[in-house]
């Protein structure tokens, strides 16, 4: 078995991936997906939970993404741009090379109940990240709460859009003309 080979969680979840999308979430264990990398399945446990969380893996990163940009805006900005600033800067995960990948990869969760209900947990997760920053910023109730679901709201859909067969835009341009649709909607 190949043991200390570098970048272990990332064959893995590309492996598991793969036999999630071919043969099936439910149909496809642990160790199986270890040793289609030539791994054991303890070794797939020391990385990630269970078989799921192989998907999901990274989420720090992606909310820390959103958060970034959020910071950065000036003390003083409107609770939507500092929506509209953690949108941009979470864009950034989502190049066009990546997009083949999130593809595939929500195929596999849109045939799954429990891999979908994970991702809305993802969601509320950012959602509750972005109201927080915002309550820290000094943004009342309700004003935080609706301004990080709906922020939450336009990535699932701008996200939802960029993952589309044949689309082709970037996920910035697609917020922005999603955010442009929200905005004209409640003026």
């Amino acid at each position: 078995m190949v043991r200390w080979e570098p970048g272990t969680p990332e064959r893995l979840q590309a492996a598991a991936l793969e036999l999630f999308a071919t043969r099936g979430y439910e149909q496809t264990t642990a160790a199986e997906i270890a040793q289609s990398v030539g791994l054991t399945e303890r070794t797939f446990f020391r990385h990630f939970a269970d078989k799921r969380e192989v998907l999901f893996h990274g989420q720090q990163l992606f909310v820390a993404g959103f958060l970034e940009g959020a910071r950065a805006t000036p003390g003083d900005a409107a609770p939507l741009e500092v929506v509209r600033a953690a949108l941009g800067s979470a864009a950034g995960f989502f190049g066009d090379e990546r997009r083949p990948h999130s593809r595939r990869r929500q195929t596999v969760i849109d045939a799954n109940p429990a891999l979908q209900e994970r991702e809305l947990h993802k969601m509320v997760g950012l959602a509750d990240a972005l109201r927080d920053l915002l309550r820290e910023r000094g943004v009342a109730e309700p004003a935080a709460t609706l301004a990080a679901r709906v922020g939450t709201l336009v990535f699932e859909v701008s996200f939802a859009t960029w993952i589309a067969e044949g689309e082709e835009r970037s996920i910035d341009t697609i917020q922005a003309v999603v955010f442009a649709e929200l905005v004209a909607l409640v003026q």
